[in-house]
């Protein structure tokens, strides 16, 4: 059994259809966004330089997966926007628009004459989403505001990884994933606002820096009442025990968790050792929490006899939270992935099937949907460019001169 095949289906529909979403943000975060409205219906128009958006040149195998998957269900239209006529052109775009999603440097969209004392001037109702890396205002607003740079400083790398090693900064996006689904929130209440409330449109400020902080729970509160800073675990936890990844016999890895009393009794009968439930050094959570690594030795050698699909099935049995730690090879054949087709193969002309990640969430009454595959550099731009009057004759000369640009060759190059 392999994963389901898919086609576009450019006729579905979704909650937020009516809604026209602008995009000039770049590489995860604003793409992010708008990849999830998009999944819902909205209308997502991508504004891209002569070179497109700077992810597509992430590629693999020369082939741009991370464009593929997160300017899905999107329209793109070739703007220089260096030319003040290419930025009229996007302030006719923005008047009918209800989001604008942006991630320049704070200050630049300003010195582009396009800040949102302007854009709200033509258009009272309009959403505006600012993305950086360290907000609109405070001492860092002008630094670059990378991922990298984000994790390092929110204190998310110093708390990942173990304690005689270096912190580990994420192998994936996510403080700009985390803050791109924040944004989602932030726009619908906007929009929320507007619509319900006869409220006008309004700049939200989406540093990456605050949402990645916000998800890493009371540190502060923490450390005010302790003052200490919570050392690096691994995969331990420091609220329960026993909770770690345990290494089976096939080399394989499975995550094991009793954060309750009773699953740990359960653990502990399971494995042969019902004496450990009235061990003083294991009796309760705080006295497990303090001989972690003595309780890790114990499990861990019993899991080690086991493979990791045996360890799986025999813990199950016993009612016991335990799971298997996949790859991305095991991940794609798991029948519990397949039967929700959490990834279903998409048509593609660089791989023949793009293996895409299912809409999230959904939705029994609106489900999102995958209509379209992400859009070549300039794909949608006469179509978009005729709705402000733009004839074919004009869009040729805007071509020409630069205003507009394309992935296609124009005419005089052919």
């Amino acid at each position: 059994m392999g994963l389901a095949q898919r086609t576009y289906d450019a006729s579905a529909g979704g909650p937020l259809d009516g809604v026209r979403v602008v995009d000039l943000s770049r590489l995860v975060a604003g793409n992010m966004l708008t990849q999830v409205l998009g999944d819902f219906g909205a209308e997502v128009i991508k504004i891209e330089p002569p070179a497109g958006d700077t992810l597509r040149a992430w590629k693999v195998e020369q082939v741009d997966t991370n464009w593929k998957l997160y300017a899905r269900n999107k329209k793109s239209l070739g703007l220089e926007l260096r030319k003040p006529e290419a930025r009229e052109l996007l302030l006719q775009l923005l008047a009918k628009a209800a989001i604008f999603v942006e991630s320049f440097r704070p200050g630049t969209l300003e010195s582009m004459g396009l800040g949102p004392d302007v854009l709200l001037a033509r258009n009272p109702k309009l959403v505006i989403v600012r993305i950086s890396g360290w907000g609109q205002d405070g001492p860092y607003k002008r630094r670059p505001g990378f991922g990298t740079l984000v994790e390092g400083m929110s204190g998310f790398a110093a708390l990942n990884g173990f304690e005689d090693r270096e912190p580990v900064l994420p192998p994936m996006y996510l403080a700009d994933t985390i803050a791109g689904l924040y944004g989602v929130s932030g726009v619908l209440i906007a929009l929320r606002e507007i619509e319900h409330n006869g409220g006008k449109g309004q700049v939200i400020d989406l540093p990456l820096l605050d949402p990645l902080f916000a998800v890493l729970g009371p540190q502060a509160a923490n450390y005010r009442l302790t003052g200490k800073i919570k050392p690096r675990t691994g995969s331990r936890s420091t609220n329960a025990a026993p909770r770690n990844a345990y290494k089976c016999k096939d080399g394989n890895y499975v995550g094991l968790s009793a954060s309750i009393q009773k699953m740990a009794e359960r653990v502990f009968e399971s494995i042969g050792r019902p004496d450990l439930i009235t061990n003083p050094r294991y009796r309760t959570n705080a006295d497990r929490v303090k001989h972690a690594a003595e309780l890790d030795a114990i499990i861990g050698e019993f899991i080690a006899q086991r493979t990791q699909a045996e360890n799986v099935a025999f813990f199950e049995k016993a009612d016991v939270t335990i799971g298997p730690i996949y790859d991305i090879s095991q991940i794609v054949e798991d029948p519990h992935v397949l039967a929700r087709e959490l990834i279903a193969d998409y048509p593609d002309p660089d791989m023949g099937a793009y293996p895409m990640h299912h809409v999230v969430p959904r939705l029994s009454v609106t489900p999102a949907s995958i209509r379209t595959p992400a859009p070549k550099i300039g794909e949608h731009n006469e179509m978009l460019l005729a709705e402000l009057g733009i004839d074919a004759a004009t869009y040729q000369k805007l071509l020409a001169a630069g205003i507009v640009c394309s992935g296609k060759p124009t005419a005089a190059e052919e």
